[in-house]
């Protein structure tokens, strides 16, 4: 959840809101969180009027020292959320014990990682999207001077050796291959087609770019490609301004993400 390690490793004091029940409709499920300080929040409840009581009565502890509250919120016309249901949200001070809890937890939590190779303009925009989404993402390059303008939020990687990152990466990992370089593209995607778990392979490019690096993967050992995203996001449709393509390419990798959560979860419960 971006910015919530900030909030629980800060020394500002915190509350947690949390959704505990749900009664009809509602924009979020159990489980949905936030964490609050005096002037900063991370995470969300669904945003609206609901949220924003909840974040008010959270200051409102804050600034009294309160420690437990616990709100029953109408999502009606009254408010202006006319889902037509009813949740309840838990409030709590935390103290360290909890913080430290709630840390354990957030690192746990099996983000998708997202590699970029390649930090220029695309892969850059790409990371600025990316960023709006619970993934872990990583801008991998060789230049140092790419990297310097990589998003704030993004982990960046400075290596003449990308393919070691490819190599180190998470099992069900996103990768797309970004470079300033077509040959070093194609060493990229063949890594990434290799690990044989890769969630999605993208290479930026054209069908003709996509008919080369096929005829290399089979001059290089028969790497299947069937999987391979070639030009990702349909290459903006036409539109060849980063920012489309990065649009389209995230879509086409929430996606893939998407799909794929339910055969892990599966394999997961069959393996234990």
């Amino acid at each position: 959840m971006r910015g919530a390690r900030d909030i629980l490793t800060g020394g500002a004091s915190v509350i947690h809101a949390r959704i505990s029940r749900v009664q009809g409709s509602s924009p979020r499920e159990v489980g949905a969180e936030m964490f609050v300080t005096a002037s900063a929040v991370a995470g969300t409840i669904g945003g609206g009027q609901a949220e924003w009581q909840a974040l008010h009565r959270a200051r409102e502890m804050l600034a009294a020292g309160e420690m437990r509250d616990t709100l029953h919120i109408a999502l009606g016309p009254e408010i202006g959320q006319c889902c037509g249901g009813r949740v309840t949200v838990e409030l709590a001070r935390l103290g360290e014990g909890q913080r430290s809890t709630h840390l354990d937890r957030l690192d746990s939590a099996a983000l998708p990682h997202l590699l970029i190779l390649g930090a220029g303009h695309v892969g850059r925009a790409l990371a600025r999207v990316a960023l709006t989404l619970p993934w872990r993402v990583i801008l991998v390059d060789t230049r140092a001077t790419e990297l310097a303008l990589a998003p704030r939020g993004a982990d960046t990687r400075l290596t003449p050796l990308p393919e070691a990152e490819i190599a180190s990466a998470p099992h069900a990992s996103a990768y797309v291959v970004t470079t300033h370089d077509h040959g070093l593209d194609f060493l990229l995607t063949l890594a990434a087609l290799r690990r044989g778990d890769a969630a999605y392979v993208g290479l930026i490019g054209s069908a003709t770019k996509r008919a080369r690096f096929e005829r290399f993967a089979r001059d290089t050992g028969g790497v299947a490609t069937e999987a391979l995203i070639c030009p990702i996001g349909a290459a903006g449709l036409g539109d060849k301004r980063p920012e489309v393509i990065a649009l389209m390419t995230v879509q086409e990798i929430f996606t893939t993400l998407r799909n794929a959560a339910p055969a892990q979860a599966g394999a997961s419960a069959a393996h234990h």
